[in-house]
């Protein structure tokens, strides 16, 4: 997902400032999600079943909500907010971002509903913040 946009930004289709919106958003998301993750202890798919995550490490830290999730749809809603027409494609790599974190086994749905709320919602607040400042550019 990220090395879309970067392309898209080396094409010239994204000004520096949205491109800064859009990273912004996306690992604000994320923080927000490992902040949330200290406060709800919740236990992982694969500790309570006893069958191994599917992922080359194993997360130990508390399942909801989902980091990943919350990362690509703070990602993808960002683009949407900017571009319509890609952000429908984002917010279809974010679904799968999300589908893949519930088959590998290291979160619920509702950790993965949870991450992507948090995600979209970061993105909205942080876009009140950059339209304040006009820095927002528009397709």
């Amino acid at each position: 997902m990220y090395l879309g946009l970067f392309f898209w930004f080396y094409l010239g289709k994204i000004p520096k400032r949205n491109l800064f919106f859009v990273l912004v958003s996306s690992l604000m998301a994320w923080v927000l999600s490992q902040m949330f993750k200290d406060l709800l202890p919740t236990v992982r798919p694969f500790l309570l079943n006893g069958v191994n995550p599917l992922t080359l490490t194993t997360p130990l830290d508390n399942s909801f909500p989902s980091g990943h999730t919350a990362s690509a749809f703070g990602l993808a809603t960002a683009i949407f907010l900017i571009d319509k027409k890609l952000g429908i494609f984002y917010f279809f790599l974010a679904s799968l971002v999300g589908i893949g974190r519930i088959l590998s086994r290291v979160h619920f749905p509702v950790d993965v509903l949870g991450g992507a709320t948090l995600g979209i919602f970061t993105a909205l607040l942080l876009e009140t913040l950059f339209l304040k400042d006009k820095g927002l550019k528009r397709k």
